[in-house]
């Protein structure tokens, strides 16, 4: 069975989305579920849900880990061409991941009591962004 989330961004940042993901399990069946992000600049994550603190810190951690491109530092970039933020969203992309696996038990998501899942948004601007769930039961 395969589905395809839309969620729409408002900027950089994470967006929690585990109830759709969890709406979109069928009851009572075991098996994997697999999601897929369809950018190159935005990507998914497993975090705890619980603290917003996490959500801060992560965001402040990749600003300062990858710099808009017109940072000096970032001077030795030259993908530009949708602006300087392009770049550093495909860099934080590669250093995440696009795809997740979890274990599907009774039609419930096996995560840890204070784990979502996320969607990291890279960009500036506000999108719509697809995340692709396949679950295949046992």
């Amino acid at each position: 069975m395969i589905n395809t989330l839309a969620l729409q961004t408002t900027g950089p940042g994470l967006y929690e989305f585990t109830r759709d993901v969890a709406r979109s399990i069928p009851d009572e069946v075991s098996g994997m579920l697999t999601l897929f992000c369809r950018h190159t600049s935005a990507s998914l994550t497993i975090q705890e849900n619980a603290d917003p603190d996490v959500i801060r810190d992560l965001n402040a951690f990749f600003t300062r880990l990858v710099p808009r491109a017109d940072e000096p530092s970032m001077s030795y970039l030259r993908h530009r061409t949708e602006g300087p933020d392009d770049m550093p969203a495909h860099i934080k992309s590669a250093l995440t991941q696009v795809n997740l696996s979890i274990p599907v038990q009774n039609g419930r998501m096996m995560l840890g009591t204070w784990q979502g899942i996320y969607l990291f948004e890279h960009r500036d601007a506000p999108h719509r962004r697809e995340v692709v769930a396949h679950f295949r039961p046992d």
